[in-house]
């Protein structure tokens, strides 16, 4: 059996209601001769992206100690972002800043291929400087775009940032579970190279591929080699 209630949760109370729904209905289909010993109880807990507070991993097991527990079923979870969410970033630089008429742009060198999440559904990533701005440091409303041409390539509009310029870094926060296994090589853009940090130690675990090895995968036509053509 298994049950999938939705993502990006916040609240146990849609919890409580499902399980109390799965664990009874389990016991109305044993009574009826069905051996049920497993339950996938999905995943969809939420993370801090913005300003959430979600509930906590000790809450959300107790929760299923509570309920799911006393059937005997083997218990099967999909916790997915909630435990990946928050443990990736994607590093940005900004590679032009233009200043318009009314609005002021950061042009960054990541692009929608790299988080597709804002322009597929205005998902919203907390975006940082990496150099420590002064605590009284003035704000500014700025869009953040990539370099791709496209009206979608945009991460944030009017979002209030420090002072930044060209060259300065960027952290797109909560990453981890949407980036890289989101990501594409739309417009021949090369993947982005992942960095794994633990410490003071990193790595780079996957390496950014380079053009060749990108078309490595496609062939020319020998009819298109020879410059013949079949006949029609």
């Amino acid at each position: 059996m298994a049950v999938h209630i939705g993502s990006q949760l916040t609240d146990l109370t849609p919890y409580r209601h499902a399980f109390e729904r799965v664990a009874a209905l389990v016991g109305t289909l044993r009574d009826r001769g069905l051996a049920i010993d497993r339950v996938d109880l999905g995943g969809g807990l939420g993370i801090s992206y913005k300003d959430e507070v979600p509930p906590s991993l000790g809450a959300y097991a107790a929760l299923v100690r509570e309920i799911v527990a006393p059937t005997g079923c083997r218990i099967m979870i999909e916790p997915g972002r909630a435990l990946v969410g928050n443990a990736g970033i994607l590093v940005s630089r900004v590679i032009y800043r233009k200043e318009g008429q009314g609005r002021t742009f950061l042009i960054v060198d990541a692009a929608m291929n790299d988080l597709v999440r804002p322009t597929l559904y205005d998902a919203w990533h907390t975006i940082l400087s990496v150099s420590q701005p002064a605590a009284d440091a003035a704000v500014e409303p700025v869009d953040v775009v990539g370099p791709v041409c496209e009206t979608g390539d945009t991460f944030a509009v009017q979002r209030p940032l420090p002072p930044l310029q060209d060259g300065d870094l960027l952290v797109f926060t909560g990453a981890g579970a949407y980036g890289a296994v989101m990501a594409s090589s739309y417009n021949t853009r090369p993947l982005v190279p992942e960095v794994l940090v633990d410490g003071k130690n990193f790595a780079v675990v996957r390496k950014r591929p380079t053009f060749d090895e990108m078309m490595r995968a496609e062939s020319i036509p020998s009819w298109l080699a020879t410059g013949s053509r079949p006949h029609s």
